[in-house]
């Protein structure tokens, strides 16, 4: 690998390209072979995008976790967006993937502290349901210190 920096966000690109048009993201290998570098070599970019905090990694498999607003895993915050559907990894990024796919979008939601279920719009950039408010149980300078319970 070069000690060329730009194919580290080149990685990033790819990744968020990946899920914008898949739901998914790419693997490992997937991306070596798209770049057509060492899987070793993707992996050590995919952990250096973690350090920097471009997306997060289950660290045993070093498959994408987060990629916000983009969760890689099923979660209780379901996006319906141009005929595909994505997960979101809370309701902050629930409202962040319309915005990153400048599209319009169906959201089901499932809190965690109330079981309540809700379903928004949002049309032209905006919710059409104002009336919900999302609760953020840390400060934002905690996050980081547990990600997947934020």
């Amino acid at each position: 690998m070069s000690d060329d920096k730009s194919i580290l966000w080149q990685v990033r690109h790819f990744v968020y390209q990946n899920f914008a048009e898949t739901t998914h993201p790419p693997s490992v290998e997937e991306t070596a072979k798209h770049f057509d570098i060492t899987n070793e070599e993707t992996k050590d970019l995919y952990l250096e995008l973690h350090n920097r905090h471009a997306f997060f990694l289950d660290l045993e498999t070093l498959n994408i976790r987060m990629a916000n607003p983009f969760s890689g895993i099923p979660t209780d915050f379901k996006v319906t967006a141009n005929g595909k559907t994505y997960f979101a990894n809370c309701a902050w990024d629930m409202l962040g993937i319309p915005a990153a796919l400048h599209t319009d979008a169906v959201i089901e939601a499932k809190f965690t502290e109330s079981n309540e279920e809700v379903k928004l719009e949002v049309k032209n950039g905006q919710i059409t349901n104002n009336q919900l408010l999302v609760h953020f149980p840390l400060p934002f300078s905690r996050w980081y210190d547990d990600l997947v319970f934020t």
